[in-house]
């Protein structure tokens, strides 16, 4: 991190609310987590109570084999966003320009002012022809945020080839990726993937993620990764929800199902709903959205104000959860609009 760049850096706003008395439509979080994840949380309090394994065996094994990679290539850290900031950090410095895509997740450009970087802001949907050769980093996010479409997969990875021949790290955030059945680029050269178990595990607080990195670039993020990254609790649980192959298979069919059940609802209320493979939808609501925001706030439904990502002046964010949640938001848009 550059300390002359902080004064001139943001934070990012972000989806999400902790009043339990409302429907968070805001942050695209699944609302079941894996079977067992209580009791692994329970009995792990015992590892709180010292320092964790700083090898982490356990969690790398089972991040390897639930993303397809080589243990020894995985790097524990307390969530995605904390895996792209060791990525950015070792990659980036003063002066270095980043390929940045938009609208996407605003931490990028935020993570590189913070390195003293230079974003270069591109169309997500152009990024991708871009030539990387001038670039010390390009950053992709599939399925990208706040749209939900995925870049073609022969298409990425040749953009990651390229990147690789001419020293251009990618860095890869996969944090939806998971809920499609696409391969990730997990232990492809020069490519740092990001991975997180908020969205898909439905686990935000517990703050575990990892990154991925092969060769030099994987030594690097191993050395500069922070000792004792993720706590034994977070470890434990992380690599209990990894190994349950059949709840990611069951939520994957069932956010399919209820991501096209709650399209065709926003469709009748008028809204233009775009092409997604995530856990959620964006929408066009056809003017500045602040009213229906609030309103919708009133009757304690929770929407993501999405005209905070570059480029989005009409839009909100709505997250695919449960049929009855579909049903409480349905029912509320027709007392608001």
């Amino acid at each position: 991190m550059d300390p002359d760049s902080i004064d001139a850096v943001d934070r990012v706003p972000h989806g999400s609310s902790d009043d339990p008395d409302v429907l968070d439509l805001s942050a695209n979080i699944n609302p079941e987590v894996p079977d067992g994840c209580r009791a692994v949380y329970r009995e792990a309090f015992a590892d709180a109570r010292s320092y964790p394994n700083d090898s982490y065996p356990e969690y790398r094994a089972a991040a390897a084999d639930y993303v397809g990679c080589a243990a020894d290539d995985v790097v524990p850290t307390a969530g995605g966003l904390a895996a792209m900031r060791l990525a950015i950090g070792t990659v980036v410095g003063p002066g270095d320009r980043v390929l940045v895509p938009a609208p996407s997740f605003g931490e990028y450009a935020r993570e590189v002012r913070l390195a003293g970087g230079e974003p270069d802001i591109v169309d997500y949907g152009t990024l991708l022809d871009r030539s990387p050769e001038e670039y010390a980093m390009a950053v992709v996010c599939t399925p990208n945020n706040p749209t939900g479409d995925c870049y073609d997969a022969d298409t990425l990875r040749a953009f990651a080839d390229r990147c690789a021949e001419v020293g251009t790290v990618l860095l890869a955030d996969e944090a939806f990726l998971g809920f499609t059945d696409r391969a990730s680029l997990a232990g492809r050269e020069g490519v740092v993937v990001a991975r997180s178990l908020t969205k898909l595990f439905g686990l935000p607080g517990l703050r575990a993620g990892f990154a991925v990195a092969t060769g030099e670039l994987g030594d690097r993020l191993q050395t500069a990764r922070p000792a004792w990254s993720l706590g034994g609790p977070a470890a434990a649980v992380g690599a209990h929800a990894m190994a349950d192959t059949a709840f990611v298979s069951d939520t994957r069919r069932r956010i399919d199902r209820e991501r096209a059940h709650l399209r065709d609802r926003l469709a009748a209320h008028g809204f233009e709903v775009f092409p997604s493979e995530a856990p959620f939808l964006l929408c066009d609501v056809g003017g500045p959205p602040d009213g229906l925001l609030a309103a919708c706030r009133e009757h304690g439904v929770v929407l993501r104000d999405a005209t905070t990502f570059r480029g989005l002046d009409r839009h909100v964010r709505i997250a695919v959860r449960t049929r009855e949640a579909t049903e409480t938001l349905c029912e509320t848009l027709d007392v608001v609009l």
